[in-house]
């Protein structure tokens, strides 16, 4: 019963996940706080693994959550129900595309789609920080009572300072994962 479970709650986020694996991690987290098999901080941490391990976001999201909860089996379910939805989508789309891409309609529909993809995005980003930069009780709740103490100091610096690495030296994402991993060993170990 789990792995039809999870094979059916990744085709839905297969299935309605558009704009890759960052746009569609408010999907698997709520999925997964449905499902009550992990907390925020393992969800943070699935994110983590998905972004440093080779292979798209979303995939290796549905194969970790799978894996941790039925073994192999899971893992093989989970990860067939995110990429089915996606497999048959793009055989239907690239067929028609071609044909449709002059389209106002069509350029409507991706005028409509970008915005919500990037505001996917930009939650997933409030979703992971609160685990990642706040010690305890989620962001909101710290700033309510009124105290900066709350803050883990070196996740946040890290985050400042991987922001104007990427935006100012264009390293490659991975040495700076490698980079940052090692920094926070050393201060956060």
């Amino acid at each position: 019963m789990i792995f039809v479970y999870l094979f059916t709650m990744f085709f839905r986020i297969g299935l309605f996940g558009f704009g890759g694996g960052m746009a569609m991690l408010p999907l698997i987290f709520q999925s997964v706080q449905e499902f009550g098999v992990m907390t925020a901080e393992e969800f943070s941490n699935l994110v983590a693994l998905s972004q440093v391990t080779p292979g798209p976001m979303a995939v290796n999201a549905a194969t970790y959550v799978g894996f941790n909860y039925a073994g192999f089996p899971g893992a093989l379910a989970a990860t067939l129900g995110v990429c089915i939805p996606a497999f048959v989508l793009m055989a239907i789309v690239y067929k028609f595309i071609k044909r449709f891409n002059d389209s106002r309609i069509v350029q409507g529909i991706m005028s409509g789609i970008r915005p919500v993809t990037v505001a996917l995005i930009g939650a997933a980003v409030v979703f992971v920080s609160e685990t990642v930069l706040v010690a305890g009780p989620l962001i909101s709740e710290k700033l309510l009572s009124g105290g900066l103490e709350y803050f883990n100091i070196i996740p946040i610096c890290i985050f400042v300072v991987t922001i104007v690495i990427v935006t100012k030296f264009k390293i490659q994402p991975i040495r700076i994962m490698i980079l940052m991993g090692i920094v926070g060993a050393l201060l956060c170990g």
